[in-house]
């Protein structure tokens, strides 16, 4: 790969990933509210099972399987008939799309109207807090579905468009609503658990007005971009996009549905566990998905549309590509993953420790953060892997995949969840994120789409070998430092602070001596960016 083509894929990651950098700084802000708010119990299970529902479209429609398929049909209409064509298109697909969405929050938001109806005051799985609270709130949050998966279906347009940073500013509005709606709930309520109840629909609420205004901004930057859908009855009988579309997406759709049913299994069985299984699993999720978003996706997201043009220009540089920018996950995502193992015990007392999270709902949380921490480089390969297959168009064989690794995820769950409790639910989906990479690679070897896999390998393994040294030297001096008992919340912030900046410090010192690409690579960039 040019150093032109390298340095035009860091500058688009690492201007998403600013974006999202700010996104997930802010959704840190929001997961602290939360825990502060809503504790560690039934009222947080209820509230998070609520979202997980109402996000399952918008991660199988919206920034799934539908979205990342339209990107090398974008590629090939415009190639073949300009951006007039394009917009042509756009005009069938969200129209039908925007109906399917309809159709999906009256079915889902009309069924758990009636299921409240149905089970109030009784028992059973569904007369529980935990559920109730999620019944009555899915009415309210379900056409968020709706806005959202449009958003990620025109985020996915203009990526294509090399218009990589204004979507992912988009992303921020929810978590300002959020921050917003939770801190007047705590106000309004006096902290007390039994008063929250009445402002959770208000909650609700805040998330589908920002949904609703990510929407606009989204259609707005397609207008200024000229890829506004063009609506017409001409191009509704006239055009096969939807056809091709549902025929290259379908294998994804699937996979993703039986990833987010999967998601939905793990929720539920943690519900079985006790009502704090659910919130261990969403806090600590929350702490770990920074590095995924911030970089994983950011890279991944920048690579689906470099893979896109290179599928249909030179093919030879898809492999290179790929190693590029395995290279960078593993270099980021090794030391990440060491972090959270270490140190997770006070990022969650600094992030959720208060209010009404409680002792015990921090100690819930411990085997889930080292479990998780481990899979982090798997979770954030995965993000770069798979455009590698999507950029073919070929969407069948990461859904195969996808369903092994699903399938053995359930598997390992109701094996390891009963000794383990929810700590086994993390690690059954760290191994079975780890097969998932293992088929990719195989199946891209088999393609034909071959790694130089000495440069990966030994920068995963130097980035490894130097992440657990320096972390371990950083862990000790924080531990001899702070000693065992915690310290006051300022105090313990800044000694964090210090301990993590020490790390990062080392860590980069370590593989600049080791000569390592990666560090060079970066501050090129940055030296080509302040010039």
């Amino acid at each position: 790969m040019a150093a032109n083509d390298r340095s035009q894929i860091l500058r688009s990651s690492l201007g998403t990933a600013l974006a999202t950098l700010a996104s997930r700084v802010l959704g840190l802000l929001r997961t602290a509210l939360e825990a502060r708010v809503l504790g560690g119990g039934a009222v947080a299970s209820g509230w998070r099972l609520a979202v997980a529902i109402a996000n399952l479209s918008r991660r199988l429609l919206g920034e799934g399987a539908l979205g990342t398929a339209l990107i090398p049909l974008i590629a090939e209409t415009e190639k073949t008939g300009g951006r007039d064509r394009v917009r042509r298109e756009l005009g069938v697909v969200f129209p039908l799309l925007g109906a399917l969405l309809a159709l999906i929050v009256l079915v889902v938001g009309g069924g758990a109207f009636w299921l409240q109806r149905a089970t109030s005051g009784g028992g059973g799985y569904f007369g529980s807090m935990q559920m109730q609270l999620c019944l009555k709130l899915l009415p309210v949050l379900m056409p968020y579905t709706f806005f959202i998966c449009l958003v990620g279906v025109a985020g996915a347009v203009l990526n294509y468009s090399k218009v990589f940073v204004l979507p992912a500013f988009g992303a921020l509005l929810l978590n300002i609503f959020m921050i917003g709606g939770l801190a007047a709930i705590w106000s309004f309520s006096g902290g007390r658990i039994e008063n929250i109840l009445e402002y959770l629909p208000l909650l609700a609420v805040l998330v589908l007005i920002s949904g609703a205004i990510q929407l606009v901004l989204m259609l707005f930057l397609l207008a200024v971009y000229g890829r506004f859908p063009r609506c017409s009855l001409r191009a509704f009988r006239e055009s096969d996009i939807w056809r091709r579309l549902w025929r290259l997406a379908l294998p994804g759709l699937i996979g993703a549905a039986a990833l987010q049913v999967s998601f939905l299994v793990d929720q539920g069985l943690a519900s079985k566990i006790g009502a704090q299984a659910i919130p261990a699993l969403g806090y600590v999720h929350q702490i770990i998905d920074v590095p995924i978003g911030i970089f994983a996706l950011s890279l991944g997201t920048v690579l689906m549309a470099a893979m896109a043009r290179s599928a249909l220009e030179e093919r030879g540089k898809l492999a290179e590509d790929l190693a590029f920018g395995l290279r960078h996950v593993y270099f980021v995502c090794m030391p990440l993953a060491v972090l959270v193992v270490l140190f997770h015990e006070p990022m969650l007392r600094l992030l959720c420790r208060g209010g009404n999270y409680t002792e015990a709902d921090l100690r819930a949380a411990h085997m889930v953060a080292v479990f998780y921490g481990v899979g982090i480089p798997c979770f954030c390969s995965i993000k770069v892997l798979l455009p590698a297959f999507y950029a073919r168009k070929i969407m069948d064989k990461p859904f195969y995949c996808s369903l092994a690794a699903i399938s053995l995820n359930i598997v390992l769950n109701l094996i390891l969840m009963w000794p383990l409790r929810q700590g086994g639910i993390a690690l059954a989906t760290t191994i079975s994120s780890l097969v998932n990479n293992i088929l990719l690679l195989m199946l891209l070897r088999r393609d034909g789409v071959v790694l130089r896999d000495a440069p990966v390998l030994r920068s995963g393994a130097r980035s490894l070998i130097l992440a657990v040294l320096t972390g371990g030297v950083s862990f000790f001096a924080f531990r001899m430092w702070r000693g065992e008992l915690p310290r006051p919340w300022f105090t313990e912030f800044w000694m964090f602070l210090a301990a993590v900046t020490g790390f990062a410090v080392l860590y980069w010192g370590g593989t600049t001596l080791c000569r390592a690409a990666e560090p060079g690579e970066f501050l090129a960039l940055l030296r080509r960016r302040s010039k």
